[in-house]
C-alpha cells in the first residue's frame, strides 16, 4: 500500500518543530510575501513621486498595504492556482495583486503593477528580505542563545585546571574555562562580520540600464527613485548590475554563516572526546534511551547531531554561494533553484545550534577526573623547569648549560612519579628560589594566566 505524499526533508519532517520559525521567511510561501509587499510598495512609490498622474491617498495606502501585512493561506493557494496557468511565478504574484487592486477600487493603477520590472526586480529585493529576517529574526538569537551558554561555562570553568593536548599528546595544562572562551571569542568575531554585511538589491529592469523605465518616462530621475526604493526595503543599492543582481552579498552571508559552522563544528568534536574521556559527565534525561541494547549508555547525540548538520549546512551554504555568484552573460537560470535552498542551508545550521544549546544544558566538568588526569602527566612540567633554568642560565644563577636537552632525556617517552621530580629538582644547581618555584608547581597549578584570559570575553 502506497504511503500518502511526506516530506523528503527531515527538516520538514523529523526537525520541522526545530526550524518552523525559518519558513516564516525562507519557505515558497514566505518567498510570495515579500515579493508581493515589493510589488505593493513600488506601486505606492510611483504614486508617491506622481508617476503618470498616478495618485494614491493616506486610506488607500493603508489599505495596499495591508494586503501584505495580511497575507496568508488564502493568498499562497490564490498564487499557486494562477501559477498552474501562468507557469510563472512572478507573473502569479502580479495577478494577484492586479486582483487586490480591484477588489479595493484601485484599478487604475492595475497597469503600474510591476510596471518596468523584469521578474528579477521582484525577486532579488524579495530574497534579500526574506534573508535579513530570517538571520535577524530566527538564526542569529539562536547563536547569541548559544554563545551566552558558553560564555556562562567558561566563566564558570575559569579556575579549572586541564591537561592540554596537542598532536593527541600530554601538554601544558590550560583550564576548561579557558578552552571554551577560545571557542566564544572565535564565534563572535565571525558573528561580527556577519552582521556588518548588508544584503545589496537592484531595480533597474531586464538588464540594468533602465531602458523601459526610460522610453515610458524620460523626464523622471529614475536612478533615484531605484536607490531611494531598494534602500526603503533595508538594502544596500547596488546600482551596476546585469538582468540579476549579482548575489555577491548572499555568498558572503552564506560563508560567513559556514565559517560560524566549521567553529561549531570544532566545537562539538572537542565536547564529543571530553566526553569520551570522562572530563565531561552527561547529566541523564529521565526516560531517554542511549542504546537499545546496552542500558548504561548515555551517549553525546546532541553533539553528534550538531556535527553532522553542521557539515551538511556548511556542504550545501559552499554550494550556494558558488553557484550564485555566477550568472552566463547578463542573465541565466541557476540562481532561481539554488535560492530555494537558502531555507535549507541556513535550517540545517539552526537545527545544530539548537543540539548543542541543548547538549550544553546537559553535560558538567568533571573535575576531580581532570585533576587525575593531570597527576598521571607530571611530565609536562618539564617545559616549566627548562624554561627556567635557561631564564637563570642567562642570569648567570646556574651553570647548566641546554636544558631541554637534560629534561629531554628524563621525561621524553617516560612516565614520572611526584619522588622523581622532586629529587631531579633538589638535586638542580641553581637558585634556591628558583628552586622553591619549581618544588612547589604542580601540573594543576601550572595554567599560567588561562584564567584572567578568560575576560577578555568582557
Amino acid at each position: 500500500m502506497a504511503l500518502s505524499p511526506q516530506p523528503l526533508s527531515p527538516l520538514d519532517g523529523r526537525y520541522h518543530e526545530a526550524v518552523e520559525e525559518l519558513s516564516q521567511h525562507l519557505s515558497e510561501a514566505g518567498l510570495n510575501r515579500a515579493r508581493v509587499h515589493v510589488e505593493i510598495e513600488w506601486l505606492i512609490r510611483l504614486a508617491e513621486e506622481g508617476v503618470f498622474d498616478s495618485q494614491l491617498s493616506g486610506r488607500e495606502i493603508m489599505s495596499l498595504r495591508d494586503v501584505a501585512a495580511s497575507f496568508g493561506d488564502a493568498d499562497v493557494e490564490h498564487i499557486a492556482q494562477y501559477e498552474v496557468t501562468t507557469k510563472h511565478d512572478v507573473k502569479a504574484v502580479e495577478y494577484v495583486v492586479r486582483d487586490h487592486l480591484e477588489r479595493l477600487g484601485l484599478s487604475r493603477l492595475a497597469e503600474l503593477t510591476h510596471f518596468a520590472c523584469t521578474s528579477e526586480d521582484i525577486n532579488n529585493l524579495a530574497y534579500g528580505i526574506t534573508l535579513s529576517a530570517a538571520i535577524r529574526d530566527v538564526w542569529r538569537p539562536a547563536l547569541t542563545t548559544l554563545v551566552s551558554s558558553l560564555t556562562s561555562l567558561a566563566k564558570a570553568e575559569r579556575d579549572t585546571p586541564m591537561l592540554s593536548r596537542t598532536h593527541g599528546q600530554p601538554a601544558t595544562p590550560t583550564t576548561f574555562g579557558k578552552e571554551m572562551a577560545v571557542f566564544v571569542y572565535r564565534i563572535t568575531r565571525v558573528a561580527n562580520d556577519l552582521d556588518a554585511i548588508r544584503l545589496t538589491g537592484k531595480f533597474s529592469g531586464a538588464t540594468g540600464t533602465f531602458s523601459a523605465h526610460t522610453v515610458a518616462a524620460p523626464e523622471v530621475d529614475w536612478l533615484r527613485i531605484s536607490r531611494e526604493f531598494v534602500e526603503s526595503l533595508g538594502l544596500e543599492w547596488n546600482p551596476l548590475t546585469t538582468q540579476i543582481e549579482s548575489h555577491d552579498s548572499q555568498a558572503a552571508v552564506l560563508q560567513k554563516i559556514g565559517h560560524i559552522n566549521r567553529i561549531l563544528h570544532n566545537l562539538c568534536t572537542d565536547i564529543w572526546t571530553y566526553i569520551s574521556n570522562g572530563f565531561i559527565t552527561q547529566i541523564p534525561v529521565k526516560g531517554a534511551t542511549g542504546s537499545s541494547t546496552m542500558p548504561h549508555k548515555v551517549n553525546p547525540i546532541r553533539f553528534e547531531n550538531a556535527e553532522a548538520n553542521l557539515e551538511i549546512a556548511t556542504a550545501l551554504g559552499d554550494a550556494l554561494a558558488a553557484t550564485l555568484v555566477t550568472s552566463r552573460m547578463q542573465r541565466d537560470l541557476t540562481d532561481s533553484t539554488t535560492q530555494r535552498n537558502l531555507g535549507v542551508a541556513i535550517g540545517h545550521s539552526l537545527l545544530a545550534i539548537k543540539n548543542i544549546i541543548q547538549g550544553l544544558d546537559e553535560i558538567s566538568v568533571n573535575r576531580s577526573a581532570l585533576l587525575a588526569d593531570l597527576d598521571e602527566n607530571l611530565e609536562v612540567l618539564a617545559e616549566a623547569i627548562q624554561t627556567v633554568l635557561r631564564a637563570e642560565r642567562a642570569a648567570g644563577t646556574t651553570t647548566i648549560d641546554n636544558p631541554y636537552e637534560l629534561l629531554k632525556g628524563l621525561t621524553r617517552g617516560q612516565k614520572l612519579t611526584a619522588g622523581d621530580l622532586r629529587e631531579f629538582i633538589e638535586g638542580l644547581d641553581m637558585s634556591s628560589a628558583g628552586k622553591a618555584r619549581l618544588l612547589q608547581l604542580t601540573p594543576a597549578s601550572y595554567t599560567g594566566l588561562a584564567t584572567r584570559m578568560v575576560d577578555f570575553l568582557n
